[in-house]
C-alpha cells in the first residue's frame, strides 16, 4: 500500500522553480526524511542549500543523514560555522561518525572543529575501533539505569537524558558500567511504580564485544529480532547500543559486497550512475584478467587434445553443452552454500554432510540431465538435423555430461567452506571462478571419456 506521506518530487521541484518556498516547506515538513533526501538529487547544488535552510534544524539533520557523501559534502561547505554546529547537535553520535568516514579531509577537519570537545572525543573513539567491529557501529547515547531505582524514578531518569539517546524503549541496567541487565518501557509501563529495576530486568542479556566484526553483529539482530544490542569491552562493561537501523544497514551492504563478489566485480560504495566509466573499469578490469589467464588452462587442455578431435570433429560441437552446463551446476551449488554460510545455517564443520548431499543432488541432476541429452542427441541432432552421431558418441557425451555435474557439484560446494575456512571471502568462490574450474574439469573428463570408448 502506498505511503500517504510520500513527498511528489515533481511538485516539489514545481514549487522550488517557483520560489514558492513557504509552500514548498509546508509539503517538505508533511514527508519522511529519507523521501526528503530523494528530492536533494534532482536538485541544483545552489538551489540544494537554499531549499535545506528552509527545513526546521531537526528535520534538516535527519535529511542530512539520509543524503549521498557528494550532498552532504557541498552542504557542509556551504555552512557556515553555526549552521554546522546546529546540525551536528541534532545528529546522532554514530550517524557523524558514518558521515565523516566517507568525507574528504578537509571536511573532516571542519566537522570536528564545530563539534564540542566532547562530542570530539567521543568521535574519536569510535573512529579509533577497527572499520569492520562492532564498535565502529556503535552509538555511546543510550539510556542506562541503575538497579536500585524504583519505575517511577527510572521514567524520571528516561525524561531527563531521553532526548539524547538514540532509543529509549530499551534500557540498561549498569552499575559502574558493569552491565547487568536489561529492561524495556513495556515492562516499566506494567510494573508498579515502587518496583525495582534489579527484581524486573532480565539478567540473560545479549551481546557483542567491540573488536567482533559488525556482520556477526548484525546477523544478532537478524536472529532474535532485537531493537538495539548492547557492546561491551573486555571487562564486561557498557560502552555503547547498536541499533538497529544501522544493522539494516550492515546486512544491506554485506549483501551488495557479496554480490558484486559473486559477480567477479570489485565492490564499490558510489552508485552506479554517480560512478565514472574508469572507476567501474577498475573494479571490473583485474578480475576479467585474473579469469582470462585461469581459462588459459582450458585452451591447454583443447590443444593437448587437438587429434581426437581431429579423428572425431562431432565431438567439438558438444563442448559447449558440457562446460555451460557444468558450470550452471557448480553455481547452483555454490550459491547456496554462501547463503547458507550467510545466514549462519553452514559451517566448515558441515562440510561431510554438505559434500554428501550435494553428490546425492548431482547424481539425481546427472543421470536426468544425461537421459535428456541421450533423447535429443537421437531426435534432433541425429533425426532432424541429420548428423552422423554413433552411440559411442551419445554415450562418450552423456556419460561425461553425469561426471561433470557431480564434479561440479562437489567443487561448488566445497570451495566456499574452504574459503571461508582459510579467511577468504567465501562470495569470492562463487560464478566465475567455480566456472573457470569445472570448465577445465569437464574438458578433461570428455576427452578422457573419448579416448577410453572411441580409442582415439
Amino acid at each position: 500500500m502506498e505511503n500517504q506521506n510520500t513527498l511528489s518530487i515533481e511538485k516539489a521541484l514545481e514549487l522550488a522553480a517557483e520560489k514558492k518556498y513557504f509552500d514548498l516547506r509546508t509539503l517538505l515538513l508533511e514527508a519522511e526524511p529519507a523521501d526528503i533526501a530523494v528530492l536533494f538529487e534532482a536538485l541544483t547544488p545552489e538551489l540544494a542549500a537554499l531549499v535545506f535552510r528552509i527545513l526546521p534544524k531537526e528535520t534538516a539533520a535527519e535529511v542530512f543523514v539520509e543524503m549521498d557523501s557528494d550532498m552532504q559534502a557541498y552542504l557542509i561547505g556551504s555552512f557556515s560555522d553555526h549552521e554546522l554546529k546546529l546540525i551536528l547537535e541534532e545528529m546522532y553520535l554514530d550517524d557523524t561518525v558514518d558521515i565523516i568516514e566517507e568525507m574528504p579531509a578537509i571536511v573532516v577537519t571542519r566537522i570536528l572543529a564545530n563539534s564540542t570537545p566532547v562530542t570530539r572525543i567521543a568521535i574519536n573513539q569510535l573512529l579509533a575501533y577497527p572499520k569492520d567491529s562492532a564498535g565502529s557501529m556503535m552509538t555511546t547515547e543510550y539510556v542506562s539505569l541503575n538497579p536500585a531505582m524504583t519505575v517511577k524514578e527510572a521514567f524520571s531518569h528516561i525524561r531527563k537524558v531521553g532526548v539524547d539517546s538514540e532509543t529509549i524503549y530499551t534500557c540498561y541496567v549498569t552499575r559502574s558500567r558493569k552491565l547487568l541487565g536489561v529492561v524495556t518501557v513495556r515492562t516499566l509501563l506494567l510494573s508498579p511504580p515502587q518496583a525495582v529495576v534489579s527484581d524486573i530486568m532480565t539478567t540473560n542479556v545479549v551481546s557483542v564485544s567491540t573488536l567482533d566484526d559488525r556482520e556477526e553483529a548484525a546477523d544478532i539482530f537478524r536472529k532474535y529480532d532485537f531493537l538495539a544490542l548492547p557492546v561491551v569491552d573486555k571487562e564486561d562493561r557498557l560502552v555503547g547500543i547498536i541499533t538497529v537501523d544501522d544493522a539494516i544497514d550492515v546486512i544491506r551492504e554485506e549483501d551488495e559486497e557479496d554480490f558484486t563478489k559473486m559477480a567477479a566485480i570489485t565492490p564499490s560504495d558510489r552508485p552506479y550512475l554517480k560512478t565514472s566509466p574508469f572507476r567501474i573499469w577498475q573494479a571490473r578490469i583485474p578480475w576479467l584478467l585474473l579469469l582470462m589467464v585461469s581459462a588459459t588452462f582450458t585452451g591447454i587442455i583443447i590443444s593437448s587434445f587437438e587429434n581426437a578431435l581431429a579423428a572425431q570433429v562431432l565431438l567439438t560441437a558438444f563442448i559447449p553443452m558440457l562446460m555451460d552446463s557444468g558450470g550452471n551446476a557448480g553455481s547452483q551449488a555454490s550459491v547456496t552454500v554462501i547463503r547458507g554460510i550467510s545466514l549462519g545455517e553452514i559451517g566448515f564443520s558441515d562440510l561431510i554432510k554438505v559434500v554428501w548431499k550435494e553428490f546425492r543432488v548431482s547424481v539425481l541432476c546427472g543421470l536426468s540431465l544425461a537421459a535428456a541429452t541421450f533423447a535429443k542427441i537421437f531426435f534432433v541432432d541425429k533425426m532432424i538435423m541429420g548428423n552422423d552421431i554413433t552411440i559411442p558418441i551419445a554415450l562418450v557425451v552423456c556419460i561425461t555430461l553425469a561426471l561433470t555435474i557431480v564434479c561440479a557439484k562437489i567443487i561448488g560446494c566445497s570451495m566456499p567452506l574452504l574459503a571461508k575456512k582459510l579467511g577468504f571471502d567465501p562470495a569470492v568462490m562463487a560464478s566465475p571462478f567455480i566456472t573457470t574450474i569445472v570448465d577445465a574439469v569437464s574438458l578433461l573428463i570428455y576427452f578422457m571419456m573419448a579416448s577410453a570408448l572411441l580409442g582415439i
